[in-house]
């Protein structure tokens, strides 16, 4: 944070020390001169007013994820962000967004506030803020994807991108699934996605009881897609759900190194399971 603005390292860890400012100093991105003395980038670096706050939305995250990071961040009361959402009424001013459909949800947004690295200034900040901004880098980062699709609606692509994202990881692997997982439908079969079991769950742990459940996103018990997206996707996972791979493969299992093993039919897949599980 301090690089080439102060002559010396230990002057500075000195001064703080001292000064007691150990845990004073804030996580952020803060406005610093060359001309400034230690004293003036400690009051800097200490003071609230003076910071951008980062948040990262990780691709996978949810939006009661995102709620709870900036929880973390003291920027809000609990559930602030996610009531922020539920009252969305922004869209006249995307495109993307099918209003229809999103605002019968419990978290409309679900899905489209993009995964990046946002700065946010604490002073001001408001939930909406960040709405706006994620839903504007949506936009700036599918703007030359969204208008090839042909076959499947945006919502649809985005609900099965998110699927993707958190079944496997990588580029090949997230095609070849893409491919796997619309073949089912196509077919009517279920999906058999473990992912959208897991969504709104507060551990990664599939119950009896979960696969019981006649929730339309328990998506090995229900045909179709669910209701609408389970996190935020990737712009990879949007491109695979776009530009699935055509296979012979049916099934498909990750072992616990993070390999895909695929099979072409139930009894190859039990196979797997048996090896690889």
């Amino acid at each position: 944070m301090v690089a080439n603005l102060i002559n010396s390292d230990s002057s500075f860890s000195t001064y703080v020390s001292w000064n007691d400012f150990d845990k004073k100093i804030l996580a952020g991105r803060f406005y610093l001169k060359k001309s400034m003395t230690i004293k003036e980038i400690v009051t800097a670096i200490t003071d609230i007013k003076n910071a951008e706050f980062l948040i990262t939305i990780q691709e996978g995250i949810t939006i009661n994820d995102i709620d709870q990071k900036l929880v973390d961040l003291d920027l809000i009361q609990a559930g602030e962000f996610t009531k922020e959402v539920k009252n969305f009424n922004g869209w006249q001013y995307y495109t993307f967004l099918d209003k229809e459909t999103l605002s019968k949800l419990n978290l409309p947004l679900e899905g489209y506030l993009y995964p990046d690295t946002y700065f946010l200034d604490p002073s001001t900040f408001k939930p909406h803020k960040l709405i706006y901004l994620a839903l504007d880098n949506f936009e700036k980062k599918t703007a030359d994807l969204l208008p090839q699709l042909k076959k499947h609606s945006v919502h649809q692509i985005i609900t099965m991108a998110s699927i993707i994202e958190d079944e496997v990881f990588g580029s090949e692997n997230r095609k070849m699934v893409s491919g796997i997982l619309w073949k089912r439908l196509d077919n009517n079969w279920p999906l058999g996605a473990d992912a959208t079991l897991l969504y709104g769950k507060k551990n990664n742990i599939i119950t009896v009881e979960d696969l019981n459940t006649d929730s339309p996103y328990n998506t090995r018990k229900n045909q179709g897609l669910p209701p609408g997206p389970i996190c935020s996707p990737s712009v990879s996972s949007i491109e695979a759900a776009m530009f699935p791979k055509e296979s012979p493969y049916w099934f498909y299992l990750t072992d616990k190194d993070g390999n895909v093993i695929y099979a072409s039919s139930n009894e190859e897949h039990n196979q797997n399971r048996a090896k690889y599980l």
